[in-house]
């Protein structure tokens, strides 16, 4: 089977942002993405609107809809969003005022499940499919599937940060598992946060792994190469 590819183009927007102007427009990017065989644009559309913007998701939307993949926190706001511009799916990951970037997966406890629960049954009744963005703890994976989710990104970040090799098998080991059992539960199971084009073979060579979503590595290469060469680049290291 296929390993799919999702591009996130938040940093496009981060661009855009940095002037106020119109451009670069994040639409544009994603179109040229779709166009290399790009199975998903992801966007996180942040409570600060540091990048990307409830305009961005609207023209997304309106002219990619399937593809887009919303980023969002558990909170009725992002709810009322997605339910309104009605995306073709939704990853609901953790949000903390003040963080770079998202700093881990959800936490799967007693505590925070209900609300997650919730906004999760919203949204398939809406038609989105839904994913969440958890650790590889069988717990949390099972978890997931316990309160209606239909696909688990498993975070990569302590993959991705490893500072020996053997850390980075031991974690590696741990996405191995989680993606096997994501798939005997019945879910669609994705991965991401840090990968690039040095790391991301390990993982994408993994049993059970169906997509896996990158964003930084590949803008910050297109940098340098133009996005459609580093969208292709990344699809070959993948495939």
């Amino acid at each position: 089977m296929k390993l799919e590819l999702g591009v996130n183009i938040d940093h496009i927007a981060t661009l855009r942002q940095a002037r106020g102007g119109a451009g670069p427009s994040p639409l544009e990017a994603a179109q040229a993405c779709v166009n290399l065989g790009a199975e998903y644009i992801v966007i996180h559309l942040r409570r600060d609107r540091r990048h990307i913007q409830e305009n961005d998701l609207r023209l997304l939307t309106k002219h990619l809809r399937k593809h887009v993949h919303l980023e969002m926190a558990a909170t009725q706001e992002m709810s009322d969003l997605a339910v309104k511009y009605k995306p073709g799916s939704v990853c609901i990951v953790p949000e903390y005022p003040g963080e770079l970037t998202t700093s881990g997966g959800l936490k799967m406890d007693d505590k925070h499940l209900p609300l997650i629960q919730k906004v999760v049954k919203r949204l398939k009744a809406e038609g989105i499919k839904v994913s969440l963005f958890v650790d590889p703890k069988a717990n949390d994976i099972r978890a997931a599937k316990r309160i209606g989710a239909d696909i688990v990104e498993l975070c990569t970040k302590d993959y991705s940060e490893a500072k020996t090799e053997k850390q980075r098998q031991a974690i590696l080991e741990e996405l191995s598992v989680s993606s096997i059992l994501g798939r005997e539960l019945g879910l669609e199971v994705h991965s991401g946060h840090g990968l690039d084009y040095d790391n991301v073979e390990d993982v994408a060579n993994l049993s059970g792994m169906q997509c896996l979503n990158i964003g930084f590595s590949i803008i910050s290469r297109a940098v340098f190469v133009g996005l459609p060469q580093a969208v292709l680049e990344m699809r070959q290291k993948i495939s």
